[in-house]
């Protein structure tokens, strides 16, 4: 169970890394529609695990690989966001959030 804390600065994270992915790294992602779906923060705030939802899913693995080599930029610019809020930047760990992919080969299945 997530504190109240964690829950603000997961939010938080989650703003910041989507308007970090669309102003900052538009060179990265660019023809793909990249979306922070959740944001889990550990306890004592040192750990974050961001899921994303990559649109189209064919380049998904390439796109999360591409984003995962510039974590370190990511982590710097939120830093520079988040510095009055955190004493600590938190380690970003990137994850592929598949669920809509899942929900669209049900409904294709359901359709036939």
């Amino acid at each position: 169970m997530d504190s109240t804390r964690q829950q603000k600065i997961a939010r938080q994270i989650q703003r910041d890394i989507a308007e970090i992915l669309q102003k900052d790294l538009t060179d990265t992602i660019r023809g793909s529609l990249v979306t922070v779906t959740t944001v889990r923060v550990s306890p004592d705030l040192a750990y974050a695990k961001l899921y994303i939802s990559i649109f189209p899913f064919d380049r998904s693995e390439a796109m999360l690989e591409a984003i995962k080599e510039k974590s370190w930029y990511v982590r710097k610019l939120l830093g520079a966001r988040i510095r009055n809020q955190l004493k600590i930047v938190p380690e970003l760990e990137w994850f592929i959030d598949d669920s809509l992919e899942y929900i669209e080969n049900i409904d294709n299945l359901l359709k036939e």
